[in-house]
């Protein structure tokens, strides 16, 4: 059953208000310095800079830079991060999180396909099968290695790929590695930039739009509880996109059945802080590094009940203590989204302690 079956575009715009959701106003874009904090670690070599605190904006996030990755797409170009991969060596040898939980998507027909060529033509980029905007789109990408058996030529589309195999003309060899790839520049769109910098969600998660000559682009750096510093780049829940500012993914929602995804424990109401929903940051079930970690989360909102006093909740330990003494209902994916479960793609490439402290 798709989401869109229960939600109403009222309760969109009643979740996306009590987001914070604004639309971006214009205005200068401030420079950005990096400064790593203490203890904290990279987990992504495609990082180029980074900081945890905000650079003179309102909102309780910071920032990341990462190197962007040009492919082929239907004879045009798309660009994407890296972050993550489900084969141990492919991760090392990248610079990726390891997440091996991200395999599961090849059995359950939830990954798109990436070709990578081994002897292709001069100007060979690798061709992806599916971008935004289309109802096949995830970010989780099984990776093939394509050979030519002659005189490479360049190929600029899936169809082709796959038309050259079947006409002898290459070969495919599909590998067992799924990564996370998110796309944030594709034919006739990207990922919306936030001007005002107040929001969690805002204009969206971009701080400086793609730049396709430097191969940069830079994100929002949002914080949750045990220590993770995450972006935000795509949901399975396609009505929910546009109101978050960020690409729909519908397939990825099979990542859940799947059992690829890990949790994100989202507060609804309590203590205003930096969380998606205006609350006291999320928590997530496990950190980067752990074999159950996936930066698939499956979305959870707690909300406390009439008469409790809220109070911060830092670990998920704790939160299902409070939970089963009655004090925190569980929603799962929004109140108004009656039951029904959506992914939200939130790769994680630095942990380092919060900087959020309670008003």
């Amino acid at each position: 059953m798709d989401l869109s079956d229960h939600i109403s575009r009222r309760e969109l715009l009643r979740w996306a208000a009590a987001a914070g959701l604004a639309l971006p106003l214009s205005g200068s874009l401030p420079r950005l310095v990096a400064a790593a904090p203490a203890g904290a670690k990279k987990h992504v070599a495609d990082v180029l800079r980074f900081s945890t605190r905000p650079q003179g904006w309102k909102g309780a996030f910071g920032f990341v830079t990462f190197r962007l990755h040009p492919v082929f797409i239907d004879g045009d170009r798309a660009y994407h991060i890296r972050t993550d991969a489900s084969d141990a060596s492919f991760a090392r040898r990248v610079g990726l999180v390891h997440v091996p939980k991200l395999a599961a998507a090849i059995k359950a027909q939830a990954a798109a396909d990436y070709f990578i060529f081994t002897n292709g033509a001069s100007g060979q980029l690798p061709v992806i099968s599916t971008a935004p905007n289309r109802p096949d789109f995830t970010p989780a990408f099984r990776v093939s290695r394509v050979t030519f058996s002659g005189s490479p030529r360049r190929l600029t589309s899936a169809e082709q790929v796959r038309d050259a195999a079947a006409n002898g003309r290459l070969r495919i060899q599909a590998t067992q590695t799924v990564v996370n790839y998110p796309v944030v520049k594709w034919p006739g769109g990207e990922l919306p930039l936030d001007r005002e910098r107040v929001a969690y969600l805002g204009g969206g998660q971009l701080l400086r739009a793609p730049d396709v000559q430097k191969r940069e682009v830079t994100f929002k750096l949002q914080q949750c509880f045990p220590g993770e510093w995450y972006i935000v780049t795509d949901t399975s829940a396609t009505p929910m996109a546009p109101m978050m500012r960020i690409a729909a993914s519908p397939r990825s929602g099979l990542l859940t059945r799947a059992g690829a995804t890990a949790k994100i424990l989202v507060f609804g109401n309590g203590i205003k802080g930096p969380g998606p929903m205006g609350f006291q940051p999320s928590i997530v079930d496990s950190l980067p590094g752990n074999p159950v970690w996936s930066p698939f989360w499956d979305h959870f909102t707690f909300t406390w009940a009439d008469g409790q006093k809220p109070r911060v909740v830092r670990n998920q330990a704790a939160l299902l203590a409070v939970e089963n003494a009655g004090d925190l209902k569980r929603w799962p994916g929004t109140p108004d989204t009656n039951g029904q479960l959506f992914v939200v793609n939130c790769p994680v490439p630095i942990s380092a302690p919060l900087t959020w402290r309670p008003a």
